[in-house]
Order: structure tokens, then C-alpha cells, then sequence
């Protein structure tokens, strides 16, 4: 009998790959996944959309999500569904909270009442830790969480009542933090690809040599969407319910940079020579995260995961991307 695999975010950047992933693997699974009938754009998933039984539910409505569970029955759930672009957060901070946690509470409560098996994997992320202090690097699953922005706080309460629903009620939730990972489908208004798109625009003559940004000077480790999905996917095959791993590259990998750092080596690879760069004000957030660098150890030796793409991969796909999208003037 086939594993009934749910995906929620489907058509997302990450939820897109990870469905990918899973077909390309070929696994002996029955996939599923979840689409907002009134909102969601399918362009991420139109090339395996014969693959996939999408189901229209809002995980922020706690009748639809329930009855949702109830007939897919699944037996493994990548939560891929969320609000990730950290900057609206400040705005629109309710938003972040009935995505990012009730929706996340919704499932979970679904579970509950259903008495069900399956594997949930929560995707938490980086940001949570906010500000952190270089004496306290690297990041560890004991590091103190400072989150700084709406978003995080969101996906703070997201992990902890994934936890919650762990602990009372047996629930079997793997908890996960993944540090910044990029390349193709990642939406332009997060860095790199805004920078990816912006030199797009300028070799076709769209828009004069002069990329605006935000903060730069930010440090991550960065690691190809490729290999996250692969990271997720072992999560639920290998982790224990209930407990926190790390997931990302680390210093030694070579794929810790600034974006300052990303985005000159992006325009050193554009054809057009003498691409300057400012900071402006729209692009800065009220609050910075200078520093997310992970130790992953843990994540590493029950999975056996290592990152296999280079951040130069990283940005020539994620370039590769933009550029074949202005070309075809699927941009806006």
C-alpha cells in the first residue's frame, strides 16, 4: 500500500522542490497537496501537476483543515505552508500569527481529534534566534531564542506548539530549524533572488545599472533549496518526534558569506560590466539579524545529510532562473 504524503505549500518555493524531491525519487507514495482555490498560483508546480492530488483547503480555517485531514488520511505532512517574507511581518504581524501558528494548530488539533499516526514535519527557521552575539556562535539547538521581527515570533510559537501537541497528546511532530537556503522559485522580494532579478532586468535593457538593496552586511550559511528538501525528507525517515534538529551547511562547507559578498559575486557573473550598488531605505528592515551561523551535528549523525551544492550554485541557478523569466517576460 502506497504512504499518503501531504504537502502543505505545495506550490511554493520549498514545498514545489520538496514535491519534486519525491517524484524524482520515485518512492512508492501517493502524493497530496494543498492549494488556496481563491489564491494560489500554480507556476511552480504546473510540470508535475499530473502528479499530485491537490486538495483546496485553508489552513487557517479550522472546519476546512479538519475535514481536510479526515478524508486525505496522511501518513507523513511536510508543513511547507507559511508566511516566510520576514518584512510585511512588522505590518501585518496577525497575518503572520494565523498562518504561521493557527494554521499550524489547526492541523495539529486535526491530528488530535483524528487519533493519527502520521509524521508531521514543522520547517522552523533560522530567524527565530534574532539576535545573537558573536561569542555565541555557532548557533546550537540550546542557543537563547532573541527573535526580532513578527515573523519569527510567529514561527517561534509555530515549534513550541508543535512541541505542545508532542508532549500531551503524542502527536508525532518533527521539529526542524533550517538556516537560509536558496535558488530557483524563491520569490524576488528576498535577497538574492531581488539581486538576480534586478541584473535580469539591466541585461535587458529594462532597468539602468543600478541595483537598490536593503542590509547587506548580514552573515548566513547558505545551502541550495536541492539539498534542504533532501534534508526534510530524511527528517521524517530518521528523526525522533519531539526532538529540535539544525538544519543547514557550516563554516567548514565553505557557503558562509554576507550578502554583500552574494550579491558581488552575483554581478561579477552578469554580462554587462560596471553594475553599481546603494543601500536605500525601502529595502531596510527595522531590525537585523547580523549573524545566523548553525552547528548541525546533531541533524548530521541520525541522518547521515550533507549539503552537495557549492553557493556558487547556488547563485548561478538562482540567476539562471531570473534571467530565463525576464527573457520570457514572466516577471511581474
Amino acid at each position: 500500500m502506497k504512504e499518503k504524503i501531504l504537502i502543505t505549500g505545495i506550490t511554493g518555493f520549498v514545498g514545489s522542490h520538496l514535491a519534486d524531491y519525491i517524484i524524482e525519487k520515485k518512492f512508492n507514495v501517493k502524493l497530496f497537496g494543498l492549494k488556496r482555490w481563491h489564491l494560489s498560483n500554480l507556476k511552480n508546480i504546473k510540470h508535475i501537476i499530473n502528479k499530485i492530488d491537490l486538495y483546496d483547503c485553508d489552513i487557517t480555517d479550522p472546519i476546512g483543515t479538519r475535514e481536510m485531514i479526515n478524508k486525505i488520511n496522511p501518513n507523513t505532512i511536510f508543513h511547507c505552508a507559511a508566511e516566510s517574507f520576514v518584512s510585511p511581518s512588522w505590518s501585518h504581524p496577525t497575518r503572520y500569527m494565523n498562518v504561521n501558528y493557527n494554521g499550524t494548530l489547526n492541523i495539529l488539533d486535526a491530528l488530535k481529534q483524528k487519533k493519527s499516526n502520521a509524521i508531521f514535519h514543522i520547517p522552523g527557521s533560522g530567524e527565530e534566534y534574532g539576535e545573537i552575539y558573536e561569542k555565541e556562535l555557532p548557533i546550537t539547538q540550546n542557543t537563547v531564542l532573541r527573535p526580532v521581527n513578527p515573523y519569527a515570533v510567529s514561527k517561534v510559537a509555530q515549534d513550541l506548539i508543535g512541541y505542545v501537541y508532542f508532549k500531551s497528546y503524542g502527536i508525532n511532530v518533527i521539529r526542524t530549524r533550517a538556516f537560509n537556503h536558496e535558488g530557483p522559485r524563491r520569490e524576488k522580494v528576498f535577497g538574492i533572488p531581488w539581486y538576480a532579478y534586478q541584473i535580469a532586468l539591466i541585461e535587458n535593457n529594462l532597468q539602468k545599472p543600478l541595483l537598490k538593496v536593503g542590509g547587506i552586511d548580514d552573515k548566513r550559511n547558505f545551502t541550495h533549496i536541492k539539498d534542504m528538501v533532501e534534508a526534510y525528507w530524511l527528517s521524517t525517515r530518521k528523526c525522533k518526534p519531539g526532538e529540535l534538529y539544525l538544519v543547514g551547511t557550516e563554516t567548514n562547507e565553505g557557503n558562509v558569506f554576507t550578502f554583500r559578498q552574494a550579491l558581488e559575486k552575483l554581478i561579477s557573473l552578469s554580462t554587462v560590466k560596471n553594475i553599481r550598488y546603494k543601500s536605500v531605505k525601502e529595502f531596510t528592515r527595522p531590525t537585523s539579524v547580523p549573524r545566523l551561523i548553525a552547528k548541525t551535528d546533531k541533524f548530521r549523525k541520525i541522518t547521515n545529510w550533507k549539503a552537495k551544492i557549492s553557493f556558487d550554485k547556488i547563485l548561478t541557478d538562482t540567476l539562471e532562473y531570473w534571467r530565463k523569466k525576464v527573457k520570457d517576460n514572466d516577471h511581474i
